[in-house]
């Protein structure tokens, strides 16, 4: 069980942010999801910083090639470096806030992201995705 407050949150290697909570159930396609808060993220930076006004864009764009399926599987190691890079790296919290919750995609979801991948590329003109989270 999770306590939902910043200690029982940092035992599982997460947090609690700005203490918003995105519900979502299991239909929810997680990677077009992280797809589309990275897009968030990409278009509220400042690009006072090199790490978020490079690294931002950078994830959506990898991130949306992981949705589709579309990425390389060597992709996934490079964007948890990409999120490392940028986690502790700017001038503010923002791209830490960024970064968090890619790593927890690639650390919880990878089997996932795989098998997209996988799949695309048994068949690299499958049925669009359905569009989720949007």
């Amino acid at each position: 069980h999770l306590l939902m407050d910043f200690d029982g949150c940092r035992e599982f290697k997460s947090a609690l942010g700005t203490a918003a909570v995105i519900v979502m159930d299991k239909s929810t396609d997680i990677i077009r999801a992280m797809a589309r808060i990275s897009y968030f993220y990409k278009h509220e930076s400042c690009g006072q910083c090199t790490p978020c006004r490079e690294g931002m864009g950078w994830m959506w764009r990898v991130l949306s090639r992981m949705a589709e399926g579309r990425a390389h599987k060597r992709e996934i190691d490079m964007l948890m470096e990409v999120t490392t890079q940028i986690e502790g790296h700017t001038i503010c919290a923002f791209g830490d806030g960024a970064a968090w919750p890619v790593q927890g995609l690639l650390r919880h979801f990878r089997p996932e992201i795989e098998r997209r991948i996988s799949e695309y590329s048994a068949d690299p003109h499958p049925e669009p995705i359905p569009v989720a989270a949007e």
